[in-house]
């Protein structure tokens, strides 16, 4: 087989996938490449890209359902839907340039592959919530589908929800339908300048218990706050809370004022105006905080209550700067360059504490050396070891990527 395989249809990405099952040739799989660096190193001598498989296949605005083949532009996708005022609402994170790739250059497939959802996750779901069916290729081959283009189709199993998230593992996506929301009129973000990582915490999900329709809460250590906030809010590096909110234009000086007076218990506030705050959403979605370093960077997902308190812990340990977003309940932690990138003392944190750990950014050769996505309990590695071998028995479609033998 040839070394770099680029299917234009379906029926050649099922034909490839075949030839290599029938030799049991391990494949790497992905879509623009953006994310290759992201899990343990693949050994194989073929990489099958769906960045030949473009194009929107049905759009219908009235409905908010769109379906695009899975090596389509998120970008393309997104500058279609703004034409009817609608967006993907799950905000994807583009992880390309936090690894050294431009950003945009993600695909919709790649989004789901990962299951990426930025900021606004906590408002309106995952972006597994939002994939209403797909259509893919096993490892043996054959073409396949689930789902459909309404929310109601449920028969059966969903495998749309299993396939999103497994990271080209147990198929190749080349279509997905998805659900598209309204985008907002306009935008605003209140700042708290100088909190400590518990009462950002505590102010976050005070927010969310407010009727203002947060879509986003944010708080940042200080030298990540100070990449995304300008230095006329920010004068030194200064711990910053953020809190969006996303409505018409002229319901939103009301909703600003009153989510400001309830929580002057724990500070004043800066507003950003609309441009600002697509200026620092964007940096969010981009990582922007973390794009000035190559040091290992580790994806956690908790409890928002126990978000400041896992930091806390890593910190008495780890030489580590904190991001925490979704209220505290995901955290972004860059750690400085050490022989196992923190992972001895973040598995033991999250083990005590509860939450998933991923290591999103190091070098191969630590990447090869330890789990980079959260250890399985045995009945849960037994029961993906089988979800394996029913979608691709020969173990050709990234083998090892998540779990060694899987």
């Amino acid at each position: 087989m040839s070394d770099l395989i680029q299917p234009k249809d379906e029926e050649a990405l099922a034909a490839a996938v075949a030839e290599a099952n029938a030799a049991q040739t391990p494949v790497e799989v992905c879509g623009a490449g953006t994310k290759r660096h992201i899990g343990r190193p693949l050994q194989t001598a073929t990489r099958l890209t769906t960045e030949k498989l473009k194009g929107v296949t049905l759009y219908e605005p009235s409905e908010m359902v769109l379906s695009a083949r899975a090596g389509t532009p998120v970008t393309y996708i997104e500058k279609t839907l703004a034409k009817h005022n609608q967006q993907l609402a799950f905000e994807p994170v583009d992880l390309g340039p936090m690894l050294g790739e431009k950003a945009g250059l993600g695909t919709i497939g790649g989004v789901f592959a990962a299951n990426l959802s930025g900021s606004r996750r906590i408002q309106v779901g995952a972006a597994r919530d939002h994939l209403l069916g797909v259509r893919a290729v096993s490892g043996r081959g054959e073409i396949f589908k689930s789902g459909g283009r309404v929310m109601k189709n449920v028969t059966g199993v969903d495998l749309s929800r299993g396939i999103a998230g497994s990271w080209g593992t147990l198929a190749v996506m080349s279509e997905v339908t998805m659900k598209v929301l309204p985008k907002a009129q306009a935008i605003r973000t209140l700042l708290f300048i100088g909190l400590t990582d518990q009462v950002a915490v505590d102010a976050m999900c005070a927010a969310l218990g407010t009727p203002f329709e947060v879509s986003g809460t944010v708080h940042l250590h200080g030298d990540f706050a100070s990449r995304l906030v300008d230095s006329e809010h920010l004068r030194r590096p200064s711990p910053v809370t953020a809190l969006r909110l996303e409505n018409f234009d002229t319901s939103l000086a009301y909703r600003t004022g009153q989510l400001a007076e309830s929580l002057t218990a724990f500070g004043t506030t800066i507003e950003l105006d609309d441009g600002a705050s697509h200026d620092f959403w964007e940096g969010m979605r981009t990582l922007a905080f973390l794009q000035d370093s190559q040091d290992p960077v580790w994806r956690i997902s908790t409890a928002p209550t126990q978000g400041a308190r896992l930091v806390a812990a890593l910190s008495k340990r780890l030489d580590c700067r904190a991001a925490y977003d979704w209220s505290g309940g995901l955290i972004w932690l860059q750690c400085a360059p050490s022989s196992d990138a923190g992972a001895t003392e973040v598995r033991r944190v999250v083990a005590e504490m509860g939450g998933h750990a991923t290591l999103i950014r190091a070098d191969a050769a630590l990447r090869s050396s330890i789990d980079v996505f959260q250890p399985l309990n045995p009945g849960v590695a037994a029961l993906t070891a089988k979800l394996k071998t029913s979608f691709d028995p020969a173990g050709i479609l990234n083998p090892g990527r998540m779990y060694r033998g899987v």
